[in-house]
């Protein structure tokens, strides 16, 4: 697969057809489907980036989350930490509820329901759990603000009698539709399949194939111009906050199993205490988990102390 030998060349050669490799691919897998879609739908101002250099409307809760009850810098380190890497995030997210049809506006909780899926906004309930991760990740400006049906999804089930962590927040409008889970599953199983042989076979570049296949799909199905086969702010929306409310997800499960977390960062980086193999299976599959390698202080397994009393 080696372009005369020259890995990287071969490597940039396929990355280059990333795009319209990965649409052709969703293109087959729509060809049996139950739902038809539209690539280029009329979209609610609230979805449309206001400039170039103004930020999306839409926030979609991507953690950055320390501990204050731990640092590096505390004069007795005594505390093991163990870094961890989720494999292939946005691959899982792409199992997400996606409004099918035209975005219809509501007010009030009218919009939401389980079928139904798009933008809300609301004004969230106070985080009270400074051991944990806030759901809205790292967010400075109180009062309303435009989640995705994601995040929602995310405040509700913490709101719930399983978790209760939180007040249930309050929806003010909405722009959804009707919406299914399954829309992209056909897609993410060839890929999560493409990948795992990849793994199996010891093919580095296939592997990082498939990486910039999922990964350039979700990030230019919105407004870009890398993609002009669809233009869905949405979903790619929806995408990005599945993946960061998964996430949020892993944090809550560790400490449910009497972890502390330590950090929680992006979409892959989890940091915890004690035996994280108790509640995590180590691999290389999606819905696995690893130590996370590099050259930072904060990689693999290191050392922290507890601070603040």
């Amino acid at each position: 697969m080696c372009a005369g030998g020259d890995e990287d060349a071969a490597l940039a050669a396929l990355v280059k057809r990333a795009i319209p490799d990965v649409m052709h691919l969703f293109s087959e897998t729509r060809s049996t489907a139950r739902y038809e879609y539209t690539a280029y739908p009329a979209l609610p101002d609230v979805l449309h980036k206001p400039s170039k250099q103004e930020p999306d409307q839409i926030w979609e809760a991507r953690p950055a989350y320390t501990n204050p009850a731990y640092s590096m810098r505390a004069a007795q380190k005594d505390v093991k930490v163990t870094a961890l890497d989720v494999n292939a995030a946005y691959l899982s997210a792409l199992k997400v509820w996606l409004p099918i049809g035209r975005l219809e506006h509501t007010t009030g909780m009218d919009g939401v329901g389980p079928k139904r899926s798009g933008v809300h906004l609301i004004t969230p309930a106070p985080w009270t759990h400074p051991h944990l991760p806030d759901p809205l990740g790292d967010r400075d400006t109180p009062g309303a603000l435009w989640i995705t049906d994601a995040t929602l999804r995310l405040l509700l089930r913490l709101s719930g009698p399983k978790w209760a962590l939180t007040e249930a927040p309050t929806v003010h409008e909405s722009w959804t539709s009707g919406a299914t889970e399954n829309f992209l599953d056909a897609l993410r199983k060839l890929l999560v399949a493409a990948r795992a042989e990849a793994i199996a076979a010891g093919d580095r570049l296939t592997l990082e194939y498939v990486k910039s296949m999922y990964s350039k799909f979700v990030s230019t199905m919105g407004e870009s111009v890398h993609n002009r086969e669809m233009v869905r702010p949405d979903w790619m929306h929806l995408i990005h906050s599945q993946a960061f409310a998964l996430h949020c997800g892993r944090a809550y499960k560790a400490h449910q199993a009497g972890l502390d977390v330590v950090a929680l960062k992006h979409t892959d980086e989890l940091h915890v205490t004690g035996d994280w193999r108790q509640v995590f299976t180590e691999g290389r599959g999606v819905s696995e988990m690893k130590t996370k390698t590099g050259d930072g202080k904060a990689s693999g397994e290191y050392l922290v102390g507890k601070v603040g009393g």
